[in-house]
């Protein structure tokens, strides 16, 4: 896997450990790595072949009905491509090396990219791994396309069979909190926050990205590398928000760089917020402390609004049954 980890590329590494892997990198060094909390928190991984450690909080697989578009950047607008993705790169990334593998690599990360594959190849063969790859997927579509990244589709009627079933998995419930005080919360949430969310949570999430400016003052980044039309520049700005998008984003069918809209569920159990799992309580969110150039800096400077807010989202579900 080690494309999805934080490895060295040119001599310089992106991401929250203080240096990156290797192709001489040991086994023992990717585990201290993977068990290393501060830069791979529990809850979080990393689903993107670009060199960068980027772990982001694990998204929710249940009412799937109500949630789109797919990943952190919006880059899939169908949840069985995203699917296929997960199929056909993250649990056999052997299909990087392959022709099409390669060439998606070139396309979306440049010399990068191209580098990146070569050190992966290189591992394959001292570890002497071969035969590959070993998904069961049929080679179709055009690479770099959401529906076929390179260039292969595993069973597209257990795909769709995947999606029935993800649509259909209930919600955990919400927590039973006091009502007059989620009620205060609500019209809280009702006045400051539906420019984005929905207050019921049983309609489907505004299918809209926010753009990284938006949603992150601060954001200030530095192009690495241009790419070809539609993409995006390669770019990333000091933190952690923006690392799983330097290189994936949904520009790709000419969306914004930024942001889908999370499902507001299952809130009371998480202790992680944000897709960088870099605030850890519902408190902390909406708390000014923060800073007003952070993530995210919507606040509530009154300790009892904030409190009425919380308790609110805490007690979010849903009815349960698909519209």
């Amino acid at each position: 896997y080690y494309p999805n980890l934080q490895v060295t590329l040119g001599g310089k590494t992106i991401g929250r450990a203080p240096k990156g892997l290797t192709p001489a990198s040991t086994e023992e060094d990717v585990d201290a790595y993977l068990n290393n909390r501060e830069s791979y928190p529990v809850g979080t991984f990393d689903d993107t072949s670009d060199g960068n450690g980027n772990p982001v909080k694990n998204m929710p697989l249940f009412r799937t009905d109500l949630a789109a578009p797919w990943a952190t950047a919006g880059e899939h607008r169908r949840l069985d491509d995203i699917s296929n993705a997960s199929y056909t790169m993250n649990l056999d990334q052997t299909t990087l090396v392959t022709p099409e593998g390669k060439q998606f690599m070139a396309k979306i990360g440049g010399a990068a990219g191209a580098q990146l594959t070569k050190d992966y190849e290189t591992i394959l063969k001292e570890t002497g791994v071969t035969a590959y790859p070993f998904v069961k997927a049929t080679k179709t579509g055009q690479v770099g396309k959401p529906e076929s990244l390179v260039g292969l589709r595993v069973d597209n009627k257990k795909l769709l069979d995947m999606n029935a079933y993800l649509d259909s998995v209930p919600a955990p419930r919400g927590a039973k909190v006091n009502a007059d005080v989620a009620a205060r919360g609500q019209e809280l949430f009702r006045a400051n926050c539906t420019t984005c969310h929905n207050v019921d949570q049983n309609k489907r999430v505004p299918p809209s990205l926010v753009d990284l400016k938006t949603l992150w003052p601060g954001y200030n980044p530095t192009v690495l590398a241009d790419r070809a039309e539609p993409l995006s520049p390669i770019q990333n700005s000091p933190g952690t928000f923006d690392d799983k998008m330097i290189v994936i984003d949904a520009s790709h069918y000419g969306s914004k760089r930024g942001n889908a809209l999370p499902l507001l569920l299952d809130l009371d159990r998480t202790t992680l917020f944000l897709h960088d799992a870099s605030v850890h309580s519902l408190d902390d969110l909406l708390d000014p402390k923060r800073g007003a150039t952070a993530p995210h800096p919507f606040y509530f400077r009154k300790v009892s609004d904030r409190e009425d807010m919380v308790v609110f989202l805490r007690g979010l579900e849903t009815k349960n049954e698909r519209k």
